[in-house]
């Protein structure tokens, strides 16, 4: 089984709302859809910022979920 991160979708959930993370299929890489629909561009680092103290539960009331679905396709933003 073939794993690509152009599968993935991360989901950060708090108070303040939702924040996505996907990776580009143009290989533009990571990127952030806000809970406004904002994209931002994002490196691995900044991604990876995001996600560490999320599992070490070093943030309270913030919620992380990684969903793969085969052959993806992100959300444009508005």
């Amino acid at each position: 089984m073939a794993l690509r991160n152009t599968e993935y979708r991360i989901t950060f959930t708090s108070t303040t709302g939702r924040l996505y993370y996907y990776f580009s299929k143009d290989s533009a890489g990571w990127y952030q859809i806000t809970a406004a629909g904002n994209r931002h561009k994002a490196t691995a680092e900044q991604v990876l910022n995001h996600i560490l103290p999320a599992l070490a539960r070093a943030k309270p009331g913030v919620e992380l979920t990684v969903e793969h679905t085969p052959e993806r396709t992100a959300p444009e933003s508005s």
